[in-house]
């Protein structure tokens, strides 16, 4: 299976376009050695000529020329890119579906919960129709056992497991979120057994999860906030990030305390957000990520397992 990471950043990208806090400021002046980063979006391939693009991130053209793997084509038109997961409706992860347009028809996963959030709350499915009769969507079940294949990565197996985190700011769900309207992807590579577990959100580790990252050789997981009152003390938000639907990197309960239990997985932070220190590479927050045998997601990250 082979890995490649579109985008690297949480919401907004680093720098964030309207962020004066310390990390975009210091990426814009160059006084750091943080490096930009685009909008969380991964893609997947069991071949390397056909991809999957798993959330669609509003940076996607940026991150398609940026990555010849997916941006080659044989004629006039085209790009490698077969087929499209989307993991929730958040904008962040969806409003590349827009961007993709000139590509359709293009095949769609996700839950019933997201597809009707992006036909209601957020109708982008609706809209996308007007383009060669938009996305062909197809639905998961959580609860299936067997998951689904992708016919164009068929030594590829994917499986929902349904993650505790919230539902979008404008989604009728916020603050009471259902099963399947956040989910990872426990992605099997049929051929050889090698497992991606990857969770870009999630606000607490349940049993799903830890067997997920128990059975993985490599976890990509959320990597938002260094601290829980994070944005709150940058004077950026009003909210936790455990009230967004974020476990945090650091502290006796955080992402990193919980890696640490799993020995065998290559353990990556991704969905990392502008203010978050373990972008300074000369940071403490940064050296106690790799002390702890962790890596931080860059884009443009390949990964084969």
């Amino acid at each position: 299976m082979q890995i490649v990471v579109l985008g690297s950043a949480a919401g907004g990208g680093f720098p964030q376009w309207n962020c004066h806090c310390r990390m975009c400021q210091s990426v814009r002046n160059g006084t750091s050695r943080a490096e930009p980063r685009t909008q969380s979006s991964i893609a997947v391939s069991d071949d390397g000529e056909q991809w999957v693009v798993i959330n669609a991130s509003p940076d996607i053209r940026q991150q398609i020329n940026a990555s010849p793997q997916l941006a080659k084509a044989d004629g006039a038109r085209g790009s490698a890119i077969s087929a499209v997961v989307v993991t929730d409706a958040q904008i962040d992860h969806t409003t590349g579906l827009l961007i993709l347009r000139e590509g359709l028809p293009l095949e769609l996963y996700c839950t019933p919960e997201v597809a009707e959030e992006l036909s209601t709350s957020y109708p982008i499915l609706s809209m996308m129709k007007h383009w060669e009769g938009g996305y062909q969507t197809h639905t998961v079940d959580i609860h299936s056992p067997e998951g689904w294949c992708i016919p164009s990565v068929p030594n590829l197996e994917f499986h929902p497991i349904s993650l505790s985190s919230n539902a979008p700011p404008f989604s009728p769900y916020r603050n009471r979120p259902r099963p399947g309207d956040n989910i990872g992807l426990k992605i099997v590579d049929t051929r050889t057994g090698a497992t991606l577990f990857y969770a870009p959100g999630l606000g607490a580790p349940e049993d799903a999860v830890l067997a997920a990252m128990r059975d993985a050789d490599c976890v990509m997981m959320d990597g938002t906030l260094w601290t829980d009152d994070e944005m709150i003390r940058e004077g950026l938000g009003t909210s936790l990030g455990s009230e967004m639907g974020h476990l945090s990197v650091s502290g006796d309960d955080g992402m990193l305390a919980l890696m640490e239990d799993f020995t065998k997985p290559r353990k990556v932070l991704i969905h990392i957000n502008n203010t978050n220190p373990i972008l300074d590479p000369d940071s403490p927050q940064h050296q106690a990520v790799l002390d702890a045998g962790v890596e931080i997601a860059f884009d443009g990250m390949t990964i084969e397992i």
